[in-house]
């Protein structure tokens, strides 16, 4: 069986992205992987004008740019390669895999339950039921519950029954 040659790390750069980019960049300093990081601009459906689209397109395109910049200065010595794409995400997440030959797909999770995710879908779930290649959904840790006080004593004793 051969190993993790290349991960793709598919990002829409929120705090569920990153944790799964934290799982990817490790795997690939373990494996000696080439890590290629991909962020979809997603086209609305509906286009209410030729020039709003274009001005969204431009300064998500922008804001992009610089996530990638961020993460490459913070990660010197990675190697990581970016992808910057507009379209419909799931397919172009499973094209990038297929044309990168991707070993491995390492994605967050914003793990929407309920009627959202059935009108919705679920990104990592097409991604990992149209992949070739295995693929790992990193759920962001859920917060530690916060120790409930003792209760201290009010002075009233209680009488049990």
């Amino acid at each position: 069986m051969r190993g993790v040659q290349t991960i793709l790390h598919p990002t829409d750069f929120s705090e569920q992205s990153q944790s799964a980019f934290e799982l990817a960049s490790t795997l690939a300093r373990d494996c000696r992987a080439r890590l290629v990081v991909l962020h979809v601009i997603h086209l609305p459906v509906v286009v209410y004008s030729e020039e709003t689209l274009l001005s969204d397109f431009e300064e998500e395109h922008a804001w992009a740019l610089e996530q990638f910049r961020r993460l490459e200065a913070d990660n010197e010595g990675l190697g990581l390669e970016s992808r910057l794409e507009r379209g419909a995400v799931t397919p172009l997440i499973l094209q990038a895999a297929e044309e990168i030959n991707a070993d491995l797909i390492v994605m967050g999770t914003h793990g929407r339950t309920g009627l959202s995710r059935l009108l919705l879908g679920s990104v990592a779930e097409q991604v990992m039921r149209g992949a070739l290649c295995p693929v790992v959904t990193v759920k962001l840790p859920v917060a530690e519950p916060e120790a409930v006080p003792a209760l201290e004593p009010s002075g009233a004793e209680a009488t049990l029954l």
